[in-house]
């Protein structure tokens, strides 16, 4: 098995107003060159999470970090304009949430971010500001995750 050290949170950046199912991801990926889904995971609009790749494979998400980190991919991140927004759904909050605990306790150390948060630092301040995100995936702070209280299950709503 690799050393996971990372979980990496992304969105598929494609509209909140359209459906783009693992299958989408997958194919878009394949056309891309990659051999499958560059994610170990995925969330759909309804919660469910779609595993893609085995953990012990390297993703194919992070350039420079997918030796030793699992990607988690939710499904939007655009609104219906087509610009960045946090589109997560309450069934998305709760799914990503879940399983984002489960991995920080079978990779316990492991740090959160977002894919955003692994562009370079242009001004050497030690932090990675807006200005210098390459994108803004996942279009919020993954951090927030494990800082919010648990959202409420969307299934008693």
């Amino acid at each position: 098995m690799r050393v996971i050290n990372l979980i990496v949170v992304h969105c598929s950046a494609t509209r909140s107003d359209r459906c783009y199912a693992e299958h989408d991801l997958t194919t878009d990926h394949l056309r891309r060159g990659f051999s499958g889904a560059g994610y170990h995971y995925y969330i759909r609009k309804n919660g469910d999470i779609k595993s893609l790749r085995p953990v012990d494979k390297p993703g194919a998400h992070a350039k420079g970090y997918n030796a030793n980190s699992i990607g988690i991919c939710y499904e939007g991140g655009l609104d219906e304009h087509g610009r960045p927004a946090d589109t997560r759904t309450p069934f998305q909050k709760h799914s990503l949430r879940v399983l984002v605990l489960l991995l920080l306790k079978d990779y316990p150390g492991s740090r959160l971010c977002g894919h955003r948060d692994l562009s370079p630092d242009l001004n050497h301040n030690g932090e990675i500001e807006p200005e210098e995100w390459i994108k803004a995936c996942p279009c919020f702070d993954a951090v927030t995750i494990l800082q919010n209280p648990p959202p409420v299950n969307p299934a008693y709503l």
